[in-house]
């Protein structure tokens, strides 16, 4: 089902910026020379706008399959596409990485937290937690921590997050991809990337605490594991082995979905703080009118989407065995 999925949405861009209201011959030339004949002629050549449609969609659809991207026309232009993806995409691969990672490592604890002490002080303010985090805008919330973080030495009682653990020379801007394999470049690169990543993930730290929390609470009730502690199980082998890993179950789509929000909105955090990822790049190449680079970015964010849903099939066969590819 993927094939298709991609197919439909590669072809839902190509309709969209070319067959739209928008010329993108004319986004190229400036207002004089879109009146001349011969300059906008000139343009839908390059563009490859002056074959007949299903031609244009057809040679489309295939640079995009071979990864044949061509060159921007606008924003950097002249630049390979192909280059410039394989320089923006792992800036915001890596802040998706930490962003999930962030959002998994604390929500989910602590939903399963305030589960299993249901109706205590601790589940009450867990609960009132992810519902302040889940209510916060991601760019007010951008905007505070940069306040915060650049003023750290006079509100946060000396504690200067520039200095700390890898000096840093600023609080915002792209994380030195080039450097991650070694100790320093990898300590600064995750560093520079942290603020930006719990901005990205506070929403889906919010959302994941509430649904561990239920899910949590829902396994509590079951009958097998009524029939475990009758068989004298152990309480840690009770809340390991059948509590929390069945109530992963639900949360694999939970997860998985908010990664799809996040690629969206790391094209604002990015632009926010300063990081020159796929989303930073997409930006510019909408506002700047380079329709080419925005539907060849939006491709990238498909097979993303699509890479994503296949991972969430598999972690459910990998959680609950009695999950079968197969559909049986």
């Amino acid at each position: 089902m993927s094939i298709p999925v991609v197919w439909v949405g590669t072809t839902m861009t190509w309709a969209i910026i070319f067959l739209g209201p928008i010329d993108p011959a004319s986004r190229l030339l400036s207002e004089g020379q879109v009146r001349n004949a011969a300059s906008y002629e000139a343009a839908q050549s390059q563009l490859g706008l002056d074959t007949p449609p299903l031609q244009h969609y057809l040679d489309w659809m295939t640079n995009l399959i071979t990864f044949d991207l061509g060159q921007t026309w606008l924003l950097y232009q002249g630049s390979s596409v192909n280059a410039l993806i394989l320089d923006f995409l792992p800036r915001t691969l890596w802040l998706g990485f930490w962003s999930v990672l962030v959002a998994v490592l604390v929500g989910v604890p602590l939903g399963f937290y305030a589960g299993m002490r249901s109706n205590t002080v601790a589940d009450y303010v867990a609960s009132m937690g992810g519902i302040v985090w889940r209510a916060m805008p991601n760019f007010w919330l951008a905007i505070m921590l940069l306040a915060v973080l650049s003023n750290s030495e006079a509100i946060l009682f000396g504690f200067d997050w520039q200095e700390w653990w890898v000096p840093l020379d600023a609080l915002s801007g792209s994380p030195d991809m080039s450097r991650i394999g070694t100790v320093d470049g990898f300590l600064a690169a995750t560093k520079k990337v942290l603020p930006a990543a719990f901005v990205l993930g506070s929403a889906s730290m919010g959302n994941e605490m509430r649904i561990g929390r239920t899910a949590v609470l829902e396994v509590k009730n079951e009958d097998y594991v009524d029939l475990a502690k009758a068989k004298g199980v152990s309480d840690r082998a009770l809340v390991w082995k059948h509590i929390l890993r069945n109530a992963l179950v639900p949360l694999v789509p939970i997860i998985t979905s908010e990664a799809f929000l996040l690629i969206g909105g790391s094209v604002l955090v990015e632009t926010v703080f300063g990081i020159n990822g796929i989303g930073y790049l997409f930006y510019q190449a909408a506002i700047q009118g380079d329709l080419p680079l925005v539907g060849t970015l939006m491709y990238v964010f498909i097979l993303m989407i699509v890479g994503i849903n296949l991972l969430q099939d598999l972690l459910y066969t990998v959680i609950d065995p009695r999950v079968g590819l197969e559909g049986e």
